[in-house]
């Protein structure tokens, strides 16, 4: 598969690796242009490229954005249209500055900015050192380490719970787009490693 990335930091570097080594394509992409990216690129390998966010876009069949979440808006809304997009992102307001979310959740907010977009949040719970570390495909996935992923597309989360499990870690259905609230930063959740048979636990005691 074709995997667009949009943020070429700690978490968008991570899973470049980690999809890479599954056998995917992968485009990155980050604010300053791909010439920046040529040293990430040379370790990446050969399936690797460094590209501009529109063309990164393009690219994938299935695109990752690992912004901050305050640039939301820089996020190329004609090319990701009808594209699963992966949203990473949280929304810390010390860092962002203050965002009206209009009574949504923060992968609502996103999913408005971007119509016709095929939203799946997930990647935004795991300290990206687990997500380096922790993934093991020989384990049942009971046992594996639990990635949240919410979506109102069942297909597109289907899509986006495989490419979790070909790199060893357990996708965690947190519901639809309006419940990933559980998986934002503040939840009981958030940045807390459990296996999946323990998360799956933890999401049904939270009110």
């Amino acid at each position: 598969m074709r995997i667009g990335i949009i943020g070429a930091g700690n978490i968008g570097a991570t899973v470049a690796r980690l999809w890479l080594k599954a056998g995917h394509e992968v485009a990155i992409s980050n604010s300053r242009g791909p010439d920046t990216l040529q040293t990430l690129i040379a370790e990446l390998g050969p399936k690797a490229q460094a590209l501009t966010l529109e063309n990164a876009a393009r690219f994938g069949e299935v695109v990752m954005e690992a912004i901050p979440f305050g640039h939301y808006a820089s996020l190329p809304a004609a090319e990701l249209k009808g594209k699963i997009l992966i949203s990473a992102a949280n929304y810390y307001p010390q860092r962002d500055g203050q965002i009206d979310l209009g009574g949504l959740s923060q992968s609502e907010f996103i999913a408005q900015h971007l119509p016709g977009v095929r939203l799946v949040k997930a990647f935004n719970t795991i300290y990206f050192k687990h997500l380096a570390q922790m993934g093991d495909t020989t384990l049942p996935l009971d046992e594996r380490i639990a990635i949240y992923v919410a979506s109102n597309d069942a297909e597109a989360k289907a899509t986006v719970s495989k490419l979790i499990e070909e790199i060893g870690f357990a996708p965690v259905d947190t519901g639809s787009l309006s419940e990933s609230t559980r998986q934002e930063p503040g939840s009981a959740i958030y940045n807390q490693p459990m296996k999946a048979k323990e998360a799956r636990k933890a999401l049904a005691g939270m009110v």
